[in-house]
C-alpha cells in the first residue's frame, strides 16, 4: 500500500546518496589538487604569501584588526613528534622535522582562507578590549612553555651546564698533519 511517508523516505534516501557521492567526488578532486601542487615549493609559498598579504590588506582597509589574532591561532596545532628510543635496538634520530614543510604550508594556507572568509560576515566583527588579548597571549605562551618544560623533564634534558656530569676524555697525543 502506497503512502506519502514511503515516498518522502525514498526522496530523502536519494538526496542523501547524491550528497555522499558528491562529497566523495569533491574530496578526491581536492586531494588530487594537493598532490599536483606538492612539488612546487616556491609557487606554493608565493601563493601563501600573496594570500596573507591580501588578508592583511583587507583587515587594514576594513579595520578588522581582531581577525589577525584569529588568523594566527587557527590551524597551528603541534603534535608530539618523534620519541626517544625505549629499547636498545632502536635508533634515535634527533633531527627529524616535527612539522613537515608541506603540512606547515597547508595549515598556513587553510587558516588564511578561513580568516578571509570570516571577514565577509559581520557576526565575527566583535570588538575586543586589548588587555584581554595581552592576557590571552601570555596564557598561550605559558601553556606552550609548560608543555616544553614537561617534555624536557620527562627525558632528563638539562639545557644548562650546571648539574650535568663532566666526562674526562683521554688526552689527544696524535700529531696534526698539515697539508702542503
Amino acid at each position: 500500500m502506497w503512502t506519502p511517508h514511503h515516498t518522502s523516505r525514498w526522496i530523502f534516501t536519494g538526496l542523501l546518496l547524491v550528497f555522499l557521492v558528491l562529497r566523495v567526488f569533491l574530496q578526491e578532486m581536492y586531494q588530487s589538487l594537493l598532490d599536483d601542487v606538492t612539488p612546487y615549493h616556491k609557487s606554493r609559498w608565493v601563493f601563501a604569501a600573496l594570500l596573507v598579504l591580501g588578508f592583511l590588506a583587507r583587515v587594514f582597509l576594513l579595520q578588522f584588526f581582531f581577525y589577525l589574532i584569529d588568523h594566527v591561532i587557527l590551524g597551528f596545532g603541534a603534535d608530539d613528534g618523534p620519541e626517544l628510543p625505549t629499547r636498545a635496538n632502536e635508533e634515535f634520530r634527533p633531527f627529524i622535522r616535527r612539522l613537515p614543510e608541506f603540512k606547515f604550508w597547508y595549515s598556513v594556507t587553510k587558516s588564511t582562507v578561513i580568516a578571509v572568509i570570516c571577514t565577509f560576515f559581520d557576526c565575527f566583527n566583535i570588538p575586543v578590549f586589548w588587555p584581554i588579548l595581552v592576557m590571552y597571549f601570555i596564557t598561550l605562551t605559558c601553556i606552550t612553555l609548560k608543555r616544553q618544560i614537561k617534555h624536557m623533564i620527562k627525558y632528563r634534558y638539562l639545557p644548562f651546564t650546571h648539574g650535568k656530569p663532566k666526562y674526562q676524555g683521554h688526552e689527544d697525543t696524535g700529531k696534526v698533519i698539515s697539508p702542503k
